[in-house]
């Protein structure tokens, strides 16, 4: 009886400069993602670590919004870019290097091409951890990031509506195939609190923390929806930097300290 040939092993190199690598991913879009990995950022800097972000989102960057930088990285030998500097913190993406209303109209084959120069050729400084915005869905971007890039672990944010928590359970299974070690979910825009001081769950109750549980992986933590998160980003000056007391800060930070564990 013949035996199966064994599985295809891709050699995964480390992004140089950083110790940690941790994807935040929705797998769909429309959830917060990026408001998350940022406050997540800074929410790990205010615990002590030296933080990168990374937007991997090739057609829909948001980072340059989000922290409020519209310079173009600087490279001295015109292979290798250093990435931009800002609230102590490093970032790259996409973002910096076209206009802001310019879409990107590439094939895989590009996107895979551009994914690759922003985790091997830009220069991170003694990182301590480096979080990765990914782009929704479960394609070119995230099969190159679990098959070459060293990845310590993932993060899934979702709202707790059932037609988000679909593409969440594809996300799992993506992850748990390649191999890449989901840390746990997030559910974000869990609630809001009225003028009448009462919670109200616009997008249905406890889905993630489901969803968490039936695939045996950690919940994190509920997130709500409030007006200062999302001025913060409006603003590019992330909640959990300008206001690390404020009472959602404080959620982004318990959930941190647990991350911060993982790699620990």
């Amino acid at each position: 009886m013949s035996q199966k040939p064994p599985p295809k092993q891709f050699i995964k190199t480390p992004i140089n400069g950083t110790k940690f690598t941790l994807l935040v991913s929705s797998a769909k879009g429309g959830v917060g993602k990026s408001t998350i990995a940022i406050n997540l950022a800074f929410a790990l800097q205010n615990l002590g670590l030296k933080i990168g972000v990374l937007d991997a989102d090739v057609y829909g960057p948001s980072l340059p919004k989000l922290i409020n930088l519209k310079e173009k990285p600087k490279s001295e030998d015109g292979k290798a870019m250093s990435p931009l500097e800002k609230y102590d913190a490093q970032f790259m993406s996409m973002g910096f290097l076209v206009d802001e209303q310019t879409p990107m109209i590439w094939r895989g084959p590009m996107v895979i091409s551009a994914i690759k120069t922003m985790t091997q050729k830009v220069l991170w400084k003694d990182r301590d951890i480096i979080i990765i915005d990914m782009p929704p869905g479960t394609g070119d971007t995230q099969l190159t990031f679990a098959q070459e890039v060293k990845v310590d672990g993932a993060i899934i944010v979702s709202t707790p509506q059932d037609l988000a928590l679909l593409d969440v359970k594809r996300g799992i299974q993506m992850f748990d195939k390649t191999g890449v070690k989901i840390l746990g979910l997030i559910d974000n825009m869990s609630y809001f609190i009225g003028d009448d001081g009462k919670e109200y769950k616009i997008f249905g109750e406890s889905g993630v923390e489901k969803t968490a549980k039936e695939f045996k992986k950690e919940f994190l933590g509920h997130l709500p929806i409030h007006k200062d998160l999302r001025n913060s980003a409006d603003i590019g000056n992330p909640l959990t930097h300008s206001n690390p007391e404020h009472e959602v800060s404080k959620l982004f930070r318990v959930i941190a300290e647990k991350i911060k564990q993982s790699f620990h």
